[in-house]
C-alpha cells in the first residue's frame, strides 16, 4: 500500500489565528442577521462552535470584539491597493476597487456597513468607528498630497475636504447596495466615480 504523508500539525499561532477568524466571522453574521444587540460574547462562541471562554480569552469583552471586527472587515478591503505609493493612481484604483468589492456583498463587509451605521446612535460603537473613518480619511489625505506634491493632482485642492467627500461616496455607496443591490451596477459604478474624481483632481 502507498503511504499517504501525515498533514503538518497547525503550530499553536496558526490555531489560535483560525480560532480568532472563526470569531469574527461568527460575529459579522450575527450582525448581518439581527444588528449589533445580537452580538455577545456567549453567542459569537456558539455561532463559531466554541465557549464563551474562549471568546473572552480571544477578546475580552463585547467592545473589543466590535473593534476588532470593525478592523478586520476593513484591513485588506480592496486588493493591491497596499503595494501602490501614494497618489492619484492609488486613490483612482482604491475609488474603483472599493465600489467593486462592494458588489460582492461578503458576509465581513456588510456587517462593517451595518455597525458603521449604529455608530450615530450607539455610543459603543461610536468611538469605533470615528478611528476607522479618521484612518481611511488619513490614507485618502496622503493620496492626494503626494499628487500635489508630484504634480499629478491640481495644486489648490484641499486633502481634508476631498478625503471627507470621498469617503462619504463610497460609504454612501454602500449603503444604497445593501438596501437595494439591484439599483447599483458596482462595476459600472466604480469605474464611473472614478472617472469623476480622476476629472475633479487632475493637474
Amino acid at each position: 500500500m502507498e503511504a499517504h504523508p501525515t498533514p503538518a500539525r497547525r503550530t499553536q499561532e496558526q490555531r489560535r489565528s483560525a480560532t480568532r477568524a472563526a470569531l469574527l466571522s461568527a460575529a459579522a453574521e450575527l450582525v448581518v442577521e439581527s444588528g449589533m444587540r445580537a452580538v455577545t460574547l456567549a453567542r459569537t462562541g456558539e455561532r463559531a462552535g466554541y465557549s464563551r471562554g474562549i471568546v473572552t480569552h480571544h477578546f475580552g469583552s463585547k467592545q473589543a470584539l466590535l473593534d476588532a471586527l470593525a478592523k478586520a472587515s476593513q484591513s485588506g478591503f480592496v486588493p493591491g491597493v497596499g503595494d501602490r505609493p501614494p497618489g492619484l493612481d492609488r486613490l483612482l484604483l482604491l475609488i474603483e476597487g472599493y465600489v467593486g468589492e462592494l458588489g460582492r456583498d461578503g458576509v465581513a463587509g456588510r456587517a462593517f456597513l451595518l455597525l458603521w451605521a449604529e455608530a450615530a446612535t450607539a455610543p459603543e460603537l461610536s468611538g469605533i468607528f470615528r478611528d476607522r473613518d479618521e484612518s481611511f480619511r488619513a490614507d485618502l489625505r496622503a493620496d492626494v498630497a503626494a499628487g500635489i506634491a508630484d504634480g499629478t493632482i491640481r495644486a489648490d485642492t484641499d486633502p481634508h475636504d476631498v478625503a471627507v467627500a470621498v469617503l462619504g461616496q463610497l460609504r454612501g455607496i454602500g449603503m444604497q447596495r445593501l438596501l437595494d443591490p439591484d439599483a447599483v451596477d458596482t462595476r459600472r459604478l466604480g469605474r464611473a466615480v472614478a472617472r469623476q474624481w480622476q476629472r475633479a483632481l487632475a493637474a
